[in-house]
């Protein structure tokens, strides 16, 4: 069927994109700190600066893709995105003094345009999915982000051993290539798409939405549905980010593991945080289609993901290394299923033409709350050398945000639009 086709393609996207933000992680150390002598705090300096753009880009992609569409939108940022990934091997080239000035422009304009990724995929799920199938779709996608973290590991070092770093950079870059081929022959709005049938258009559209103009940043600011959504994302989005860049330094430090031995554990985690992905989507999205209501559906399934990440609160305490990482799995695994239905809560309350406008918004705020995480995660380590608070806080924050959504959405309606904005394009 088509619109899975498109899911597919949203999948391959994502992939690619923690692929590109991961080979710097990847070859830091070893490879970056050997050559140029970069220490902790230039590579906290390369975070910042992807972080900071990556923010940026969310909220001002979200804006122009309602205006220009998702298809055009979308290629736009990937064949920048691709192009400035290949170009960090190009800092090679650059006198010493330069590399790291050279890599901290690179990541901060490849942090803008990555930030289309999620108001772009979004927004296509929402044009090719009724809303019974939206969270399972976004779960499937959203995916691709844990093999993307999965992949780097396992193919930069040996490219870069190979064939020197910079051809990583080149060989990530390159693969998106292949993407904007695939993206230019397939995606095309629904009622456009050749290969579509009168069927599963009809389908797709049998969810009635009303169609509008699209709606000044005035009016989005000021709908509770919004920042329900933007304080799911600021409470919850660092915790994600947490175990995506501390998993290694706490291994290391509870478990004395080192860089040859990170596999197996990591591995694990993204594993199951990929099915996680997919079973959070698949849980409301079944219960959809058994006749529950939206908002039913969705909290419930909201609420057994932040219930199964509870557990990961008694992670420092535990002197087994595998049960460590069995809950540390159970929690990125719930934390991935959380997210597909976080973000389909924007298309189940949003009218397409401002889906992007309001995951954009959501995102950035999210993005800032990782900054704000990461840095109190450094301090907090710094000084009491354990790991126990940020994982406190990670067990506790899903169940915390969900009995706040709850309150601000007792029930999950849509935006409630006067008759200008209701007016067909």
């Amino acid at each position: 069927m088509v619109r899975w086709g498109i899911c597919a393609l949203l999948f391959g996207a994502i992939v690619l994109i923690y692929i590109h933000r991961n080979v710097v992680s990847v070859l830091n150390g070893d490879t970056f700190g050997r050559v140029y002598g970069w220490k902790s705090i230039d590579f906290g300096n390369i975070g910042m600066a992807f972080t900071a753009g990556y923010a940026i880009g969310l909220v001002g992609a979200g804006r122009i893709l309602d205006r220009i569409g998702v298809r055009r939108g979308f290629l736009i940022a990937t064949i920048v995105w691709t192009f400035l990934a290949m170009g960090h091997g190009l800092v090679h080239y650059l006198p010493a003094a330069m590399a790291l000035n050279g890599f901290l422009a690179a990541r901060f304009i490849l942090g803008i345009f990555e930030g289309a990724f999620f108001p772009a995929s979004i927004r296509a799920v929402a044009e090719w999915f009724p809303k019974r199938e939206r969270a399972l779709a976004t779960g499937i996608f959203n995916a691709g982000s844990a093999l993307g973290a999965l992949l780097s590991p396992l193919i930069v070092p040996f490219i870069a051993a190979a064939w020197g770093w910079p051809m990583a950079f080149y060989m990530a870059g390159g693969l998106g290539v292949i993407w904007i081929a695939a993206w230019l022959l397939f995606y095309r709005e629904p009622e456009r798409h050749p290969r579509l049938s009168a069927k599963e258009l009809q389908f797709i559209r049998s969810d009635q939405e009303p169609r509008i103009k699209g709606l000044p940043w005035t009016r989005i600011v000021g709908y509770r549905q919004t920042w329900a959504f933007a304080l799911g994302k600021f409470m919850t989005d660092p915790i994600w980010w947490f175990y995506i860049f501390w998993l290694p330094p706490f291994l290391n430090s509870h478990f004395k593991l080192d860089l040859k031995h990170f596999g197996p554990p990591l591995v694990i985690v993204y594993l199951m945080a990929d099915g996680g992905s997919v079973a959070g989507g698949w849980l409301s999205s079944t219960l959809l289609r058994r006749g529950w209501s939206v908002n039913l559906g969705r909290k419930t399934a909201m609420l057994i993901c932040a219930l199964c990440v509870v557990p990961v609160l008694f992670v420092v305490q535990i002197s087994n290394m595998w049960v460590a990482v069995v809950l540390i799995g159970l929690a990125a695994a719930a934390h991935q299923g959380w997210s597909a239905n976080l973000f389909t809560l924007v298309s189940d309350m949003a009218p397409k033409a401002a889906v992007s406008s309001v995951v954009g918004l959501g995102g950035m705020v999210g993005a800032l709350g990782g900054v704000i995480f990461q840095q109190f995660v450094g301090r907090v380590v710094d000084r009491t050398h354990t790991y126990f608070v940020p994982f406190v806080i990670a067990g506790l924050a899903y169940v915390s945000v969900l009995f706040i959504i709850h309150l601000m959405l007792p029930r999950l309606e849509p935006m409630k639009l006067d008759q200008a904005a209701r007016s067909v394009t």
